[in-house]
């Protein structure tokens, strides 16, 4: 059962990773140059690679192991960063996603991964990738001279294989089971030639003697430890004894004494052919040298801050203030990872539903209470009502809060839709992401995400042109689309805009006629005429494609926003492109309504949707015309009764009240006989004996215990301007 857990632990962080991955290539594509992008993308390759091959998964860490092997030669300035190779390596972060979801005895299909390492080792080789444009070597940026110098011994060139000497020892007053570096081992393995020599002479301190041939270079075999979670000194030597320092580094408190020598002569000198000898064991076995010689050698080699200084490159007070300021960085990196491991806690999504659940009837008990003290007139009570009121409104904002995410959490996934699209159509189009940190609740968010990916292949695919269309409409050859988000009360707003084509009204009157949905001699304004497009199997497309076409989709859109109770609304102009904005809630767990009664009935309507409240007298009321509308401050505003929507029996008081509700820029009045006030509701869902009565989203407990029908307000809207018109 542990097993299985770290394996579900495993896959929950691999997951987290290839989102950070594909979000860094995007980045990557668009700067080449950014070499904090390169190793952000090795670290995360390597965590994958490193943990896959820890909890059994090793054809995700043997495919990794290829594809951080490419990024190693970039980091290292051995590989350019070139269109190919970012689109060969989000391949692989899907392949690498395909064989996560796999479950287990599942084979999965290797024909994708033969070609991404294909095209990986051609890239590596220099030779051109199948469709793929040749980089012109002359581009490929040179190793920096001051990358060049830092290193003491030379290391391999890819694919030579080298020995490395490696010696592991427990910083002071700390001490390290060897249990603990089991892992650690086990990874060092799957490098190359593995081998654990012994252990130092003074093993009250402890420490590892290693050795490891290798065909990578010292860099990534002082990366393995930046994941060990112990405090180690790490000294890394090559066969000759020489220090290997990491590429760029400026560290004098490199360790300038000796490498040690073989601990076990004896069992060299049994077996020559396990090892070649180095060379300070040869000159001390032949006598022309001694121990002490070779020790007073190697303490010679001089740290790269202080060649600097001898060579008058930069002055010695200017390396000691930079040796501070590693110091200080190194130590600030440690406090920032340890608090970042302490300051966060991954727990399932269901755990947290249960949580909200409960906190909703909370918050139900919370208003009985209420009401019963409100009864009962007792002073004692009436204060402790009010502080169990108080504890339990923070208790909801606390762990409504707890669910809300970032927004900018999907925006990878939309930039990498944008990406291969509009490759395929052969557009040019540029996302301009905003608002990445506004927060919404994480279904919502999942909710979402269906209905966005729908409005950006519209845009793609209907909006924006292609190049030499723009050229000629005096655009820029490049499209451009806007995906924003921010908060605007108790609601966010979510909105799409390109530069494109635009919609033409004329087209979509034509298609509205032609598919019955609109009379040929029907009067619309513009704004009506571009909500035809969310009607089903409505399309404007002239043929269909793998794109668009089929009429299916911005229906899908429509019904996708409602169910969230939300609101979409859409303008467009010929030639200028089309903007689209949706109205989403915070959350939709509670939300705040304003509580209402017809007859002996009560009904909430979420507050965000409510304008303002009038009253209406029995003399206001036009008996004589069939339409129910309200001039309200020189605006007709259409209304519906809700003793007659539902069927409610008996009379209608003297004077109504009628809640003014906006919805996608219209407004439309609710009447019903009283107003009651502010309720926080806790949405309970309907069974399925009531799911397709129109006019209802929910229900919700009030505080005497009774039931309160939440009304979905767009599709009365869409309703009452239907019958309206």
């Amino acid at each position: 059962m542990s097993d299985d857990l770290n394996r579900q632990i495993f896959k929950e962080e691999a997951y987290d990773l290839l989102g950070e991955l594909e979000g860094a290539l995007l980045e990557l594509e668009e700067s080449p140059d950014d070499m904090a992008l390169v190793n952000q993308i090795f670290r995360a390759l390597h965590t994958i690679k490193g943990s896959g091959s820890m909890f059994g998964f090793d054809d995700i860490a043997a495919f990794t192991h290829e594809v951080e092997s490419t990024f190693d030669m970039v980091r290292n300035n051995a590989l350019g960063v070139t269109p190919e190779l970012c689109g060969l390596a989000l391949r692989s972060r899907d392949y690498i996603k395909l064989l996560l979801g796999a479950t287990e005895g599942d084979e999965v299909d290797s024909t994708e991964r033969q070609a991404i390492l294909q095209g990986l080792q051609a890239l590596c080789a220099g030779e051109p990738v199948a469709g793929a444009v040749t980089p012109d070597p002359a581009d490929a940026p040179a190793p920096p001279e001051a990358v060049q110098a830092s290193y003491v011994s030379d290391e391999p060139l890819a694919g030579e294989f080298c020995e490395y000497r490696i010696t592991l020892t427990p910083k002071a007053g700390t001490k390290t089971d060897e249990s603990s570096l089991e892992s650690l081992f086990v990874e060092l393995g799957g490098l190359g030639d593995f081998q654990i020599l012994g252990r130092p002479g003074d093993t009250a301190a402890g420490g590892w003697n290693l050795s490891l041939k290798t065909d990578i270079t010292a860099d990534n075999v002082r990366d393995v430890f930046f994941f060990v979670d112990a405090d180690l000194a790490v000294d890394i030597s090559d066969s000759e004894g020489m220090p290997v320092l990491v590429t760029g580094a400026l560290d004098v408190s490199l360790p300038a004494g000796p490498a040690r020598l073989k601990a076990d002569e004896a069992a060299f000198n049994e077996d020559e052919d396990l090892e070649a000898p180095r060379l300070g064991e040869i000159l001390i076995q032949s006598g022309d040298v001694t121990e002490a010689d070779i020790r007073d050698a190697l303490s010679k080699q001089k740290p790269l801050g202080q060649i600097l200084a001898e060579e008058g490159k930069v002055a010695p007070e200017k390396v000691e203030q930079a040796v501070r300021r590693q110091a200080e960085a190194k130590e600030q990196d440690a406090s920032r990872k340890q608090q970042e491991a302490l300051s966060s806690i991954r727990v399932a999504a269901d755990k947290l539903d249960y949580l909200v659940d409960l906190v909703g009837e909370l918050v139900i008990v919370q208003a009985q209470i209420t009401q019963v003290v409100s009864e009962r007139n007792d002073p004692t009570m009436t204060a402790l009502a009010e502080e169990l009121e108080r504890l339990s409104d923070e208790l909801r904002d606390s762990t409504l809060g707890i669910r809300m995410l970032p927004i900018g959490t999907s925006y990878s996934k939309f930039r990498r839709l944008v990406r291969d699209l509009s490759g395929s159509l052969g557009k040019e189009i540029n996302l301009v992401t905003v608002g990445a940190d506004t927060e919404l609740d994480k279904t919502v968010i999942e909710r979402l995400g269906d209905p966005l990916v729908h409005l950006l292949r519209n845009s793609i695919g209907h909006g924006i042109e292609l190049p030499d269309e723009r050229k000629a409409q005096g655009k820029p050859a490049q499209g451009t689309i806007y995906l924003s988000a921010e908060h605007s009360g108790g609601e966010v707003l979510v909105r799409i805009k390109d530069d494109g084509r635009g919609m033409d009204p004329t087209i979509i009157r034509e298609k509205g006629i032609e598919r019955g949905l609109i009379a040929a001699d029907a009067e619309l304004t513009k704004k009506d005429l571009l909500k035809l497009i969310f009607e089903p199997g409505f399309s404007t497309a002239k043929e269909v494609t793998n794109v668009s076409g089929r009429g299916v989709g911005m229906d899908v859109v429509k019904r996708a926003i409602d169910s969230l109770r939300g609101s979409i609304e859409i303008d467009s102009t010929l030639g200028k492109g089309t903007f689209i904005t949706i109205r989403l809630p915070l959350t939709l767990a509670i939300i705040d309504g304003l509580q209402v009664r017809v007859g002996d009935g009560y009904y909430v309507i979420p507050l965000s949707l409510v304008e303002e409240c009038v009253e209406l007298a029995a003399s206001d009321m036009d008996e004589s015309s069939r339409q129910r509308i309200l001039h309200l401050r020189g605006e007709i505003v259409p209304y519906v009764h809700l003793r007659d929507w539902f069927g409610v029996e008996g009379d209608s008081p003297p004077i109504e009240q009628i809640v003014i509700t906006g919805v996608e820029g219209s407004r439309v009045g609710i009447v019903v006989d009283t107003v009651i006030g502010e309720h926080q509701t806790v949405i309970k869902s309907l069974s399925r004996v009531y799911k397709d009565v129109e006019g209802i989203s929910g229900a919700t407990i009030k505080g005497d215990g009774s039931i309160a029908l939440i009304l979905d307000i767009p599709s009365l809207v869409r309703r009452i301007i239907v019958e309206s018109s």
